[in-house]
């Protein structure tokens, strides 16, 4: 039975060096990248309860993702594994923790490789830890790279 493996990318040298971990250990299986775009992009606020929609934000998000699909084939490609391989690419929009784990459920997602920024104290607590909610969360096994 083929494994799938899952990478989300956001162009950060961390989810890189889990492109390239995925890469190396599953040569001759199934790779797919997922790239994020979360909803609140091209949202902006005056802070008096009112606010604007820019959706030339959003779709710059959406492109984003697909250059960095883009770049991950050049990656494999160079690492010589698109003969063997088959390298997916998608672009999803919602909270990137929800929708990594929702796209390996929907998707036969046999294992998620991902970074970390690996932030502590106070910025994890402020910003979250998109790495640690899914590998808490997932029905299948994470790796975390970093």
């Amino acid at each position: 039975m083929a494994t799938h493996a899952l990478v989300p990318l956001d162009g950060s040298p961390q989810s890189w060096a889990a492109f390239d971990h995925a890469v190396s250990n599953y040569d001759g299986e199934t790779i797919t990248t997922l790239h994020v775009v979360d909803p609140m992009e091209g949202i902006y606020s005056d802070y008096g309860g009112g606010g604007y929609y820019d959706a030339g934000a959003h779709e710059r998000a959406v492109e984003r993702g697909q250059e960095l699909g883009e770049r991950a084939r050049e990656r494999a490609d160079d690492a010589g594994i698109l003969e063997t391989t088959v390298l997916e690419t998608a672009v999803e929009t919602g909270p990137p923790a929800r929708t990594i784990l929702e796209y390996a459920d929907e998707n036969d997602v046999d294992h998620i490789v991902m970074g970390s920024h690996g932030r502590s104290g106070v910025a994890r607590i402020l910003l979250g830890s998109v790495a640690e909610t899914v590998t808490r969360r997932a029905r299948v096994p994470v790796t975390i790279v970093r």
